[in-house]
């Protein structure tokens, strides 16, 4: 996974084993940064990656 990399909504689903509300909850919740391209949500690889980094960080 690239930094720079964009990815769906499928995409962040599938690699966090998230459903689809779930992962639209971290979006709306400003948890999971995400951005709009021509109507199409996109979520940086960074911001999953760190995301998950701050879920491990809370949990210690």
């Amino acid at each position: 996974m690239h930094d720079d990399e964009l990815l769906t909504v499928l995409d962040v689903m599938e690699r966090l084993k998230l459903g689809r509300s779930t992962v639209y909850d971290l979006i709306c919740s400003r948890r999971l940064p995400s951005i709009t391209i021509g109507g199409c949500r996109r979520i940086p690889a960074r911001a999953v990656r760190e995301y998950i980094t701050n879920e491990l960080e809370a949990a210690a």
